[in-house]
Parts: structure tokens; C-alpha cells; sequence
């Protein structure tokens, strides 16, 4: 069920009978019709191995389980909101920033390392962000939260993209991520961000940036 996006800081959703939404706790703003909020002790679609892998990456970040015929309302904080569509590929996303998603998406966890060996375990202590991150798979929608404002950028065989790890929301596709330094490791000493980091993406697909280094 598409979002329909109403401001930067407000998206909408179509609630139909027999289809499930998954929502942070607290996004809800306003709704119509018969629809209602459960909180989901499971994790959403993944189980309880994904309920695992967030509580271990202390994202913790409770669901609510959205039913019913009607339409809702969601935002959250203030945040700027960017409405993803998947077609069958896997967006990766920190689960802190996932405002609301479509039921039928398969939801897991992945460890950053795999995707990064340990330069990938650097990036999560020196970014601030967990080792695990979250997976969405399938077909479907997923509004995430972002400050000031997303921009997608496009990720090409030959065009490798550089994000400084502390602005990167999200990314999807078939997409290797690396953690490079542009400083020598004495200069990196007391730095975080961008100027001693940077978070090299390649392969086929988009990473979404936002605007402010601002963790959510």
C-alpha cells in the first residue's frame, strides 16, 4: 500500500482489509475509519531473530502493527520523511529511522560487518550507528526519517559514491559498502566525521543522504 505524501513532514497510508502495516511506536498522527494499534512483540515480518538483532545493536525501536479499513496518518519528531518503493531488491536502513512499511516486506537484520569485514565494524562505532541494520525486502513501500532533507543518489558499475557515514540514511540494490579513510590514522584522532571518513559505496542501486549529520 503506497504512502501518499502530504508535507516533508507527513505521509499518509491506505489501511485495507487482510494487509498488515508496521509502524514505529508514537508515528501515528491521525487516522480515519476502523483501524487499529498493537504493539509487536515479534519484530514485524522477521521474527524473533530480527527482535534479536535490533536489541543486540540497541535499537530496540518498538512496532506497532497497523489494521483495520481506513487511512493513517504518520510523522514523527518533526522529521523529514522520504518514501521509498521497493520492487524485489533490499533497502538497508538503521531501524531507528523506519517510520512506517508496508506489511508484506520481509524484515531482517544484518551485521554491517559482512557487507564491510572489519572496516565495516569501524564505521558503526565511529559513526554512531549500530553493527546490525535493518532489511526490508520485496515488494512494497517504506517511509523513513531523515533531518533536513534526503537526496538519492544514483550508485552505477564505474560510478562509486563517497558519504560521509554520518549523513547515509539508507541504501538498496545490489551495493557493496566500504569504510575508506582520506586521513592517516594519527589524524584521525578525535574525528568522526566526514573529513576523516568516508563510506564508499559501489556496485548497482541508490543511497539516500540527508542534509545534517543530526542522529536521529
Amino acid at each position: 500500500m503506497p504512502f501518499r505524501e502530504i508535507n516533508s513532514k507527513m505521509v499518509e497510508a491506505t489501511v485495507i482489509p487482510g494487509q498488515k502495516m508496521f509502524s514505529q511506536r508514537g508515528a501515528m498522527l491521525a487516522y480515519r475509519g476502523e483501524v487499529s494499534f498493537t504493539p509487536n512483540i515479534q519484530g514485524g515480518q522477521g521474527g524473533v531473530m530480527s527482535m534479536i538483532g535490533r536489541r543486540m545493536a540497541n535499537e530496540a525501536t518498538p512496532l506497532m502493527t497497523v489494521e483495520g479499513s481506513g487511512t493513517v496518518m504518520f510523522g514523527h519528531g518533526g522529521h523529514h520523511i522520504q518514501v521509498i518503493n521497493l520492487a524485489g531488491d533490499t533497502l538497508y536502513v538503521e531501524a531507528d529511522r523506519l517510520l512506517a512499511f508496508d506489511g508484506t516486506l520481509q524484515q531482517g537484520t544484518m551485521f554491517m560487518g559482512s557487507q564491510g569485514g572489519v572496516m565495516g565494524m569501524v564505521r558503526g562505532q565511529v559513526s554512531g550507528q549500530g553493527l546490525f541494520t535493518t532489511t526490508l525486502k520485496g515488494h512494497g513501500a517504506v517511509a523513513v526519517m531523515a533531518h533536513g532533507g534526503v537526496i538519492e543518489l544514483p550508485i552505477a558499475p564505474g560510478h562509486d559514491v563517497h558519504v560521509d557515514p554520518q549523513a547515509y540514511v539508507a541504501h538498496h540494490g545490489e551495493v557493496r559498502n566500504k569504510l575508506s579513510t582520506a586521513l592517516g590514522w594519527r589524524d584521525m584522532v578525535g574525528r568522526g566525521s566526514g573529513e576523516a571518513f568516508q563510506l564508499e559505496l559501489s556496485g548497482s542501486g541508490a543511497v539516500y543522504v540527508q542534509a545534517s549529520e543530526e542522529k536521529l
